[in-house]
């Protein structure tokens, strides 16, 4: 950072480290023993559509690479374009086996990172459930490197469980780099996976 940027008070964006959605696996556990909420097994991944050939070789590519188990009795991944014309790649896994997810998750962001389209990926979802069939989604914020709980309330009228976002904040705050600016927690409202 500058001295003019320091003066004017900007910032440097963070960096992304991808590295941090290796720690879900282990926040899974300790969200099911705080909260009760457990895996789903389904995460997706937000990214800023782009046309042009390269990016649909890349999407080819990505599809390839997680489709590879599908012989294997592994669920074929989804595309998908929600009403603001983001696409979503959406992967099924064991709800008992959050770690391979994450690996596919991971697997998409570095793609589309080395392949030059780093900056328009979004976020990355993974998808809980408790027992009384609420649901939760842990979304990681590309940009910013930082995770954040995103809980709908059940039902047609998009409001969230701020409550309960907050209670799984509190529990994951070891675990996890949580966001820690609320303005930031953006709802991912009708998101695939969740």
């Amino acid at each position: 950072m500058g001295l003019l940027d320091a003066i004017l008070g900007r910032s440097k964006p963070v960096r992304p480290d991808l590295d941090q959605l290796f720690a879900v696996p282990s926040a899974a556990l300790t969200l099911q023993a705080a909260t009760g909420f457990t895996p789903t097994g389904r995460g997706s991944v937000c990214f800023a559509g782009v046309e042009g050939g390269g990016f649909a070789r890349l999407q080819e590519d990505v599809r390839e690479l997680l489709d590879a188990d599908t012989g294997r009795g592994g669920i074929p991944v989804e595309f998908s374009r929600d009403a603001y014309g983001y696409t979503w790649l959406l992967a099924d896994h064991p709800a008992d086996d959050t770690a391979a997810l994450v690996n596919d998750l991971h697997a998409v962001n570095t793609l589309l990172q080395d392949g030059g389209f780093g900056p328009h990926l979004l976020c990355s979802l993974i998808g809980f459930r408790d027992a009384e069939g609420r649901a939760l989604a842990l979304v990681y914020l590309y940009k910013r490197g930082t995770f954040y709980p995103f809980a709908p309330l059940p039902g047609d009228a998009e409001k969230r469980d701020n409550q309960l976002e907050l209670q799984v904040r509190g529990a994951l705050g070891d675990d996890l780099r949580v966001e820690k600016d609320l303005s930031r927690w953006f709802p991912v409202w009708g998101a695939p996976g969740l």
